[in-house]
């Protein structure tokens, strides 16, 4: 008994030791924030910062490089173009064509980059544009490599249903609608897109969802795995569990990992497992939270998002709060599969939690490409 209470306590110390040298294992601490962008005919602007959140270490950016492709129905259009991108840190402004200057981010301190890429012959007014960041970070912590994709929408102002899908259901007391709209991106607020789309279609006594996916990628909460630093843990853990699982890859794992440790993960998984021998699933995701449900891995999201890991959303309640307050209907969020499997993650109003679930059953906003993120549940008039 004895024994076995020292194991755990020496197995313990072990793993808090682990987190904290993946905690504090130097690590590029530099990230690019978007700030904002215009697309006219032959031209496209693209503002954002490079930000060092070190206390102490300056870091290198040795190379930067972009990529712009159209997008049109599922597929990226390559668009021939010329570039100019301007550095400027505050004291002095560096105009770059062909090529990138070393440069240094000092602590605590950013720079701003402005990007204009001129087509060259094929307008691109009316496309809306993936741009690609390829950068690299050098530092004490090494030399890695990084990318960031950001969504240029054209009109990003106007949120306008594309079309309004009527999705046949198994409730005869209820109707379902998908809305289809444009592809969504970190430049659409979420409480504003989402209440302009819907406020000309929403009627009083309606219930609106949104899927947890399109949510997260309008907060920005999407990754590359290139930028991932996946370790010997997450490539061991990833192992326990199912192969359609987000966390059945290292990337996935690591994400997690970052998120909650390797002690707490390790203990979840070993209770899980000891309660799945007698029946019980599910431990593993109530003891580690709902965060690690929510992870998408590469593939389990729409075009151009297929090649991200997204994330859970954040401030959930405050969406739904805040778009319910605009419109005056419930609102709620909501992760969906086609197994029929139906989690309401945040509601305005929990008193219609079964009303959601039962008439959420059959997927109406679909897992591909139907870019219809946004379901309306409605009463049928008898």
């Amino acid at each position: 008994m004895f024994f076995i209470i020292y194991l755990i306590i020496f197995s313990t110390i072990i793993l808090l030791i682990i987190d904290l040298i993946l905690i504090y294992f130097p690590k590029s601490k530099l990230e690019i924030i978007p700030q904002k962008y215009n697309i006219n005919s032959k031209e496209v602007l693209f503002e954002f910062k490079i930000i060092n959140q070190s206390n102490n270490k300056e870091t290198m950016v040795p190379d930067l490089d972009i990529e712009l492709n159209g997008l049109d129905d599922g597929n990226l259009i390559n668009l021939p173009y010329k570039k100019e991108l301007v550095i400027d840190d505050g004291e002095i402004k560096q105009n770059l064509k062909n090529y990138w200057k070393t440069i240094i981010i000092k602590s605590n301190s950013f720079v701003n980059v402005y990007l204009k890429a001129n087509a060259k012959d094929e307008l691109i007014e009316n496309k809306s544009i993936w741009l690609k960041i390829n950068w690299s970070n050098y530092g004490h912590f090494g030399f890695i490599r990084k990318q960031n994709c950001f969504l240029l929408r054209k009109n990003n102002t106007i949120y306008k249903a594309k079309k309004l899908i009527n999705i046949p259901g198994n409730n005869k007391n209820y109707m379902t609608i998908a809305v289809k709209t444009e592809i969504l991106g970190i430049f659409d607020e979420p409480v504003k897109t989402i209440s302009d789309y819907c406020k000309d279609i929403v009627k009083k006594g309606d219930y609106l969802i949104i899927g947890e996916t399109p949510l997260a990628i309008m907060q920005g909460r999407y990754i590359n795995p290139i930028n991932i630093k996946y370790s010997l843990y997450s490539k061991l853990l990833c192992y326990f569990f199912h192969p359609t699982s987000s966390l059945a890859t290292a990337c996935g794992m690591q994400i997690l990992i970052n998120k909650i440790g390797i002690t707490r993960i390790i203990y979840a998984l070993t209770i899980g497992i000891i309660f799945k021998f007698i029946g019980i699933k599910g431990i593993f995701y109530r003891l580690t939270g709902k965060e690690s449900a929510l992870i998408d891995d590469i593939s389990g999201t729409t075009f151009p998002y297929d090649k991200s890991i997204v994330m859970g959303p954040i401030n959930t309640k405050r969406f739904c709060d805040d778009v319910s307050k605009i419109l005056g209907v419930d609102v709620a969020i909501a992760d969906v599969n086609d197994l029929g499997k139906v989690k309401i993650l945040e509601t305005s109003n929990k008193s219609n939690l079964k009303i959601l679930e039962r008439n959420l059953k059959n997927n109406p906003a679909g897992n591909d490409d139907q870019k219809t993120p946004i379901v309306i549940i409605r009463k049928n008039m008898i």
